[in-house]
């Protein structure tokens, strides 16, 4: 197997069989003066194009990717014993992609998305809460639409690192890293 894509959909599929909520994943971002941080978010597509999450544009991850459109994802599945290591480059998705992924969202998510003012101050719960029930009373009937400030990001990987653990340490590392032609290039490192 030489796309690391296709083994990343093997790894997968088999951590969703073992595990609770295997698309956790580990998101770390860095702000324009490389001070990072790092959060767990939902992985909601993997394919040739990337690895896909959905964010409010205004979080501190929002504005982070903003200023600095690179991130790394780690996930860890601990019954697997196994982990990959996701780097490269940032896009947001299509508006398109956007509308349709919001659409299929619980009701309440959606209205959360609209309430929430994510990463910045809240007074207490009950200024949440009530931003919950105007915007609850605001969308009653009918579809709830995306908010302008609500997204997606695709990390477009170019460095894909898998690792599984094995006994006496001599665990397995593969890295997988794109050349300037787009073609993946394997190596093997030291555990």
């Amino acid at each position: 197997m030489t796309e690391p894509i296709e083994l990343f959909k093997e790894w997968f599929a088999a951590a969703h069989e073992a595990e609770d909520l295997a698309e956790a994943v580990a998101l770390a971002t860095a702000d324009g003066q490389g001070q990072p941080s790092v959060r767990m978010v939902l992985l909601k597509a993997a394919d040739e194009r990337g690895f896909t999450f959905y964010t409010n544009l205004e979080s501190q991850k929002g504005r982070e990717l903003a200023e600095n459109p690179f991130a790394s994802l780690c996930f860890h599945w601990k019954s697997q014993k196994r982990q990959i290591r996701i780097e490269g480059p940032v896009v947001a998705v299509r508006d398109a992609e956007a509308d349709t992924y919001f659409a299929s969202r619980a009701r309440d998510s959606q209205i959360g998305a609209w309430a929430s003012k994510q990463s910045r101050p809240m007074k207490g719960l009950f200024e949440f809460e009530a931003a919950i029930a105007k915007y609850a009373a605001k969308y009653a009937f009918g579809e709830v639409p995306r908010p302008p400030y609500w997204s997606g990001f695709r990390i477009e990987p170019t460095r894909i690192e898998f690792w599984e653990d094995r006994k006496f340490r001599l665990h397995m590392r593969h890295l997988y890293e794109k050349n300037d032609l787009g073609i993946w290039i394997k190596r093997e490192l030291y555990p």
